[in-house]
């Protein structure tokens, strides 16, 4: 039989009717219920298909969603980034994960309801939910699936659609259709599901144990002084870290007990988590080396909604009076990484944020102990060039000298415009602080034994500079964080 002509579908919360709610709890705990009900009934009629029981109906069930309806332009609180929507009219978006959205839906709920005061709507919408995404930690089916049972799932059951996970709403080039309710989130729930479940593929640890503080590196260097940093706090009683976790979801908590193993083999960016209770903690992801990696990560790491992320990582230096071992702190960046041009065209500049600046510059302050004038020896502050090109030096690189210095460029490497473009984009604040471990311009290059040198000394301040920039950005707040500056004239309410 050709499920696929079937009229019918054995579905579950297509009629449940929906509710207002003036309490962002009991708004969540509506959302929660929804979608905790649908996915519970997915997976037991996948085992039910796994064990070769007969379909003669589709199966479906549906995200729950969020809707805001105001007829005023009126808010409450101007000087907040987020919470409250563009002007008169139908504003919704699908919910996935409430589990581990709680915190954040209940902030976005709590300041759309103050703002506008009227009631947010929770209901059951009518996009259905991908069987894959209704498994949290992944549908594995290994052996379990004939071939010719694997051939009929997508005809039983509901498959996830790209053309249904674009990022026009961030892009700013999504248009709703006359009838329908504009976008109140940046990221649908079929969107966010789909990058939930790339993170745990690309660093081999679950999303759960992202914070909200990232750091990026594109040296294993870094990430080894980090670990040791970690395994240092985890020895004492005295830190509001709670626990450290690797890939292969290894643990370590507060006091020194583990949980599971590590991972046999590392993935392709792996991840580390130092978590506080409140996901305040800081996460750090080697990235490795080019803008695709960059764009990769920060494209699926940004429907977690972290409040920062930073660069940390090497750099040739461009400039004849730097040294080895300079700092620099961007304020601009020559973007020649190309990998965003589709999404943010290069003609869109890509600021300086003040807050992030300040934290790095304060930092860099306290842990090299050289302040005002004397900062000047060690850090200079200018345009970073990311390029897509490692041998960018092989060519008649005249060209290319020439654009730097007409850019002013003082750093090369190849990752931070991108992941600095990716957070303009996804409205994430975003910095970059490098250190020049190279001047292939001026005959310094790195070699055997200089360089292991060079890392040995610069790495430990370095990342001890990128850790106390993230708890002093913590110390901000939300509202101080998320400035406007990242907005767009037309915005969804949600962060």
């Amino acid at each position: 039989m050709n499920l696929q002509r079937m009229k019918t579908a054995f579905e579950i919360g297509a009629t449940t009717e929906p509710a207002l709610f003036e309490d962002a709890d009991a708004a969540v705990a509506r959302i929660l219920a929804i979608y905790e009900e649908s996915t519970a009934f997915l997976r037991a009629r996948f085992q039910d298909f796994a064990r070769n029981e007969p379909f003669d109906r589709r199966v479906r069930a549906y995200y729950p969603y969020v809707n805001i309806t105001t007829d005023t332009f009126a808010r409450v609180d101007t000087r907040l980034s987020y919470g409250f929507v563009d002007g008169p009219g139908d504003y919704s978006t699908t919910i996935t994960r409430p589990d581990l959205y709680r915190a954040y839906l209940k902030e976005q709920l709590s300041q759309l309801i103050r703002n506008h005061r009227v009631p947010v709507e929770v209901g059951v919408s009518n996009d259905p939910i991908p069987i894959h995404f209704a498994f949290p930690d992944g549908l594995h089916v290994e052996g379990s699936l004939s071939p010719e049972r694997m051939r009929l799932m997508r005809e039983v059951f509901d498959v996830p659609d790209l053309a249904l996970m674009d990022d026009s709403i961030v892009n700013g080039t999504y248009e709703a259709a006359d009838g329908h309710r504009k976008p109140l989130a940046m990221f649908t729930g079929p969107r966010i599901d789909y990058s939930l479940h790339r993170l745990k593929h690309y660093t081999a640890t679950n999303c759960e144990h992202f914070q909200n503080f990232v750091l990026f590196t594109n040296y294993q260097f870094y990430v080894d002084e980090f670990i040791r940093h970690a395994h240092e706090l985890m020895a004492r009683d005295d830190t509001d870290y709670e626990s450290f976790v690797e890939p292969g979801n290894f643990v370590t908590r507060r006091g020194g007990a583990t949980e599971g193993e590590p991972v046999a083999r590392l993935p392709q960016m792996p991840a580390y988590h130092l978590r506080r209770a409140d996901h305040s903690g800081i996460t750090m992801v080697n990235i490795g080396v080019g803008p695709s990696n960059a764009k990769t990560i920060t494209d699926h790491i940004a429907v977690l909604r972290p409040h920062a992320w930073l660069m940390l990582g090497h750099c040739a230096g461009l400039r004849n009076t730097q040294k080895l071992g300079d700092y620099v702190l961007a304020h601009g960046y020559v973007r020649e990484d190309h990998v965003l041009d589709a999404d943010l065209p290069t003609w869109v500049p890509v600021p300086a944020l003040a807050e992030i600046q300040q934290a790095l510059e304060r930092s860099v302050v306290e842990i090299t102990g050289l302040e005002g004038y004397a900062l000047k020896s060690v850090m200079r502050t200018g345009t970073v060039a990311t390029i897509d090109n490692r041998n960018w030096e092989l060519r008649d690189h005249r060209e290319p000298v020439q654009r730097f210095s007409q850019s002013r460029a003082i750093a090369l490497d190849m990752e931070s415009a991108t992941i600095a473009a990716n957070g303009f984009r996804f409205r994430v604040p975003y910095g970059t602080l490098l250190c020049v471990s190279d001047k292939p311009l001026h005959g310094e290059i790195k070699l055997a034994g200089m360089a292991d040198a060079f890392y040995k000394q610069q790495v430990g301040q370095h990342l001890k500079i990128g850790i106390s920039a993230m708890e002093r950005l913590r110390e901000l707040g939300l509202e101080r964080l998320h400035s406007r500056k990242l907005r767009s004239f037309s915005e969804v309410g949600f962060q």
